[in-house]
């Protein structure tokens, strides 16, 4: 009985076979892997994973489709967990000593920003991720200061890992087609982040894209004075999306220093 893709979870499930070959080219499975698929959906790339792992975990929310990955999988070799990716504590998979954790999937557009920081919770247990994403977001992902989709999702992804889009995905891979292209997303997790408090550096990056169009001393006002700005290497008459990384992080330690 063919599963009809559900709205509300944001399905469209993967087919092309030659799109499928080349995410697992890119992934690169091993047989020892501590893979974890996110939204294995009707298990076309969870197929492919199972042809190179020993085994492998999957999160998925939707109950028909658990039903019917227990039907298509030897539990041996394919563990289910059933719930939301969103709430779902990755550091209960197990990972032989000595490894980290290998995650993919190809996530629901509807929830990928809030799902991406989710994740970078986990990012110590990690070894990388590659997800298929709509194409816009991937842009945002990996985009450099200076760039129109340089922003929010930039700066906090980019201070926990290393990203590369590589390569582009046509609506026709999949089914339903979706109205937009998607991309592949590497992520690798940065081994040494730059020394910075996480709530006060989104405090600080949020507060700066909030208002994009302004300069940075007009977004950042009652938050930092011209000079703070300046102290951190900032012209206070940059707009948000021309400022680095590092120059984010500057300004959140500022801030968390002691008065």
């Amino acid at each position: 009985m063919k599963h009809v893709a559900r709205k509300r979870f944001g399905q469209n499930f993967l087919h092309d076979r030659f799109v499928l070959d080349d995410i697992t080219a890119a992934i690169g499975p091993q047989a020892d892997d501590a893979m974890v698929e996110i939204g294995p959906g009707l298990g076309a790339m969870t197929e492919q994973l199972l042809r190179h792992l020993k085994q492998m975990h999957v999160v998925e929310l939707d109950r028909d489709l658990i039903v019917r990955l227990e039907k298509t999988f030897n539990p041996a070799k394919l563990t289910i967990h059933s719930g939301d990716a969103l709430k779902f504590d990755f550091a209960q998979i197990p990972v032989p000593a000595g490894q980290k954790l290998r995650i993919v999937g190809n996530l629901p557009y509807n929830i990928s920003s809030p799902l991406l920081f989710h994740l970078a919770d986990f990012a110590p247990l990690v070894q990388d991720q590659h997800f298929m994403l709509q194409k816009e977001v991937v842009e945002r992902m990996v985009a450099e200061p200076g760039s129109k989709a340089y922003g929010r999702l930039s700066v906090m992804l980019q201070w926990r890992y290393k990203m590369s889009l590589l390569f582009i995905v046509p609506p026709t891979a999949f089914d339903p087609p979706p109205k937009v292209e998607s991309a592949i997303v590497r992520m690798i997790p940065v081994a040494e982040r730059l020394a910075c408090d996480q709530a006060t550096l989104e405090a600080v990056v949020m507060k700066a894209f909030s208002q994009r169009r302004k300069v940075i001393r007009n977004c950042l006002a009652g938050m930092f004075t011209e000079e703070q700005i300046k102290a951190a290497g900032i012209d206070p008459t940059l707009r948000p999306e021309t400022v680095g990384l590092e120059q984010y992080v500057a300004l959140a330690n500022l801030l968390k220093a002691p008065q």
